[in-house]
This record gives C-alpha cells, sequence and structure tokens, in this order.
C-alpha cells in the first residue's frame, strides 16, 4: 500500500509518469513539461547513448513486468519485438487512425505491427547526400539530376574526394545495406509473421546490387581511411576534412557537427544516390515512437498523454532543440520548423521521408541485424558470394543452429 500511494507523489499530488528517452539535446525533456497537467505530471529518464543497449535495457525491465517505467522512446527496428513480446499497451482505436492520418506513411509504417498502430510516431530522421559545392564543381557532377552512388564513388575516386558513410559493425551499418537493397527494389526479408521461418531474401539481385556499391566504394580511393569503423560523428568529420566530397547522414547532423561558416557557404544537398541507375533511391528512415508500457500502474494516464507528446506542436519543439525532425507534414508546417532550414532542404526531407524505406518489421531484427553485421563487415570484405554467406548465416542463428 505504501509503495502505491508513493507512485502518486510523496506529496499526495499528481501522479508522475516517468519517461524512458533516448539521449537528445533536451527536446523530450521540454516536450514532457509541456505535456504535464493537473491530471499527472511527467518527467524523464535518460537511456544508453547506443540503440542496442537501450533495447536490452527496456527489454530486460519490461520482460520482468517493471511498472515503473510509464513511457518508453522506441527505436524503429525493435517496435515489433516489444508488440509482439506484449510489453506495449494498446493504443485505441480512434487514437491509431488519428496517428495514422497524421504521420508521414514511412513513421506510419514504422509504428505498425500486426495492421496494429502500436507506438506514436514522434520524430522522424532520414538520411540525404550532402555534398560540397566546390568539388562537384571541379569534378563536372551535376546534381541537379539524380545521380547513383556509381557516379559519386567514381567522382570523389577521381578527383581526391571520399564519400563518407556509416559503416563501423553496428546498426547504422546495416540502415545503409537496408538502404541500398531496397533502392534496388528488394527487401532483406519478408513473410516477417512468421517469425524465425520468416522468408531471407538478402541473398536476391538486389542484394547482389548492394554488395556491388559497398566493394565499389572499399576498393576505391574514395573511401575514408576509418571507413570500417565510421559512424555519423566520423562521417561528418571526413566530410568537414580537406578531402571532404560527398556524405549520406542523418538531418540532425547540422545541429551538432559544429561546421565552420566556410563549410555551411559551401554546403548542397541532394536526394540519397541511387543503388540502380533510373531507379528511385529509398533513402533510410530513422527516428523515434512512443510506447506505453503494458505493465504501468498508470497505463491509462500514459496512453492519454501520447497525443500531446506527439503533437506538431510538440514535435516542432523537439525538432527546434535537438535537429531531429517532426514525423507529420503538420509538424513541418510549423512555424519553429520552417526556421530550422533553407525551405529546399525541408522539401527535400520530407520528399525523403514519403519514399523512406523502414528497417524489416520483424520481432527478430536483432539476431537478423546482428547476422548482417557479422557477415558483412569489414566493409572491404564484401564481394557477390556476401548476400548468399549472410542469408545462410542469419538462417542458422534464427533456426537455432549458430550463434552470433
Amino acid at each position: 500500500m505504501l509503495g502505491l500511494v508513493a507512485c502518486s507523489g510523496d506529496d499526495g499530488g499528481p501522479p508522475e509518469l516517468t519517461w524512458y528517452i533516448n539521449p537528445d539535446a533536451g527536446g523530450q525533456a521540454a516536450v514532457a513539461e509541456a505535456c504535464s497537467t493537473d491530471d499527472y505530471t511527467i518527467t524523464t529518464q535518460v537511456l544508453p547513448q547506443d540503440a542496442n543497449q537501450q533495447r536490452i535495457q527496456l527489454a530486460r525491465r519490461l520482460a520482468a513486468g517493471d511498472p515503473e517505467i510509464d513511457i518508453m522512446s522506441i527505436d524503429p527496428p525493435f517496435t515489433a519485438e516489444f508488440a509482439d513480446a506484449g510489453y506495449l499497451a494498446e493504443i485505441p482505436q480512434d487514437m491509431q487512425d488519428a496517428f495514422r492520418e497524421q504521420a508521414f506513411e514511412s513513421a506510419a509504417e514504422a509504428a505498425t505491427w500486426n495492421d496494429q498502430i502500436v507506438v506514436a510516431p514522434f520524430w522522424s530522421n532520414t538520411q540525404v547526400l550532402w555534398y560540397r559545392k566546390s568539388f562537384v564543381e571541379k569534378a563536372g557532377v551535376d546534381m541537379s539530376q539524380p545521380v547513383t552512388w556509381e557516379q559519386i564513388i567514381q567522382a570523389a575516386d577521381q578527383n581526391g574526394g571520399t564519400v563518407a558513410v556509416q559503416a563501423n559493425k553496428y546498426e547504422g551499418y546495416t540502415v545503409w545495406i537496408n538502404a541500398l537493397i531496397a533502392g534496388a527494389g528488394g527487401e532483406i526479408a519478408s513473410n516477417t509473421e512468421a517469425g524465425a521461418d520468416a522468408q531471407i531474401d538478402i541473398a536476391s539481385g538486389p542484394g547482389q546490387d548492394a554488395a556491388v556499391v559497398i566493394e565499389e566504394l572499399s576498393s576505391s580511393a574514395a573511401a575514408p581511411p576509418d571507413l570500417s569503423v565510421s559512424n555519423e560523428g566520423t562521417a561528418a568529420a571526413t566530410f568537414a576534412s580537406d578531402a571532404g566530397a560527398f556524405m549520406v547522414n542523418w538531418t540532425f547532423i547540422l545541429n551538432g557537427a559544429g561546421y565552420d561558416e566556410e563549410l555551411v557557404d559551401d554546403l548542397g544537398w541532394a536526394r540519397y544516390p541511387q543503388t540502380v541507375e533510373g531507379e528511385e533511391s529509398r533513402p533510410p528512415y530513422g527516428g523515434i515512437g512512443i510506447g506505453v508500457n503494458e505493465f504501468s500502474d498508470n497505463k491509462d494516464l500514459a496512453v492519454s498523454a501520447l497525443p500531446c507528446l506527439t503533437s506538431p506542436e510538440n514535435q516542432a519543439l523537439n525538432a527546434e532543440l535537438t535537429g531531429n525532425m517532426p514525423s507529420s507534414e503538420a509538424g513541418y508546417d510549423q512555424p519553429k520548423v520552417q526556421e530550422l532550414f533553407p525551405a529546399d532542404l525541408l522539401a527535400l526531407f520530407q520528399e525523403s521521408l514519403e519514399d523512406a524505406a523502414p528497417r524489416t518489421l520483424t520481432p527478430y531484427w536483432s539476431d537478423i541485424s546482428g547476422g548482417i553485421q557479422s557477415t558483412w563487415h569489414p566493409p572491404s570484405g564484401v564481394d557477390d558470394q556476401t548476400p548468399e554467406q549472410s542469408k545462410q548465416f542469419i538462417e542458422d542463428v534464427l533456426q537455432g543452429r549458430r550463434l552470433l
């Protein structure tokens, strides 16, 4: 009884909802404060920096039925896992309909499991191709037209430039591989409702197309020296160096890269490169969905807070403070967001989100992604055998025949 009373606040005030958030620059804390009401207050607890460590901490506590977590910021690849395990509270159908109508298609897709919206889309990230205008002018690359990975790799290789990507042995590398495969019209896995018996499609033609791109970059002079350990931050640093030419990176990179005025003046942007010439690219999709713990003592109150937390106004507040862009067109229409970037860049972000490719929705994504990282890393080892090798390894892992 004393424990239950304590959950309502030691001073007898309104219940306190605890929101476990991914680290940021204060956006989620500001949204929590904005959505606190006379009926409840919302406070935040910060999860680890690494997305996999966020998953592990949440999964362990949810598996134990921990009621102390009320609200959670969940990375898209783990949404299906948590929903399938019964860890996420049901969102009422009318609320689901409103979230689906508000969000970009990719954001709604990433928030869905078994045809139900299971988390509220909050912010949505995508990648674009950043380039140095001085370099493309020297190299004679027409950036007003769609470009392929082959084109930018060759341009950088022949003109002393680099192509900065994320290729460390981590989730960011799988994001790149997924976007390459999706851009060639394929997917990593299908029939994911079958669980461990899902169809692994990575060895298809699109998987081969993805391997060609990685092999071409890693074997060229356009590959940064730190390619095999590159992440978002190191890619930003490579792009800022004297050899900087092209970079694929998320929308938030301009918020924290610390680029000087000279580089910013030289900065250009374009649609994510095509894997196959003439076939529209499928930029990566990232972001955060907000879920409610099924075992929370304040479950109903926490669910009722979701519309406020993910309102266009609060998506804009979060974007202003963190550079993590809204999951909805209405969020982009907010004055705070309109002031953040040039109009054509904001339009490119939205176009990219409309066509973005979420990672495969499956409760077994951690195993699949781990299998890809184990067989596609380092990038210098990727060849035409890699897709088939990864297919076999992933299937063995899912069936318990091998360990990651």
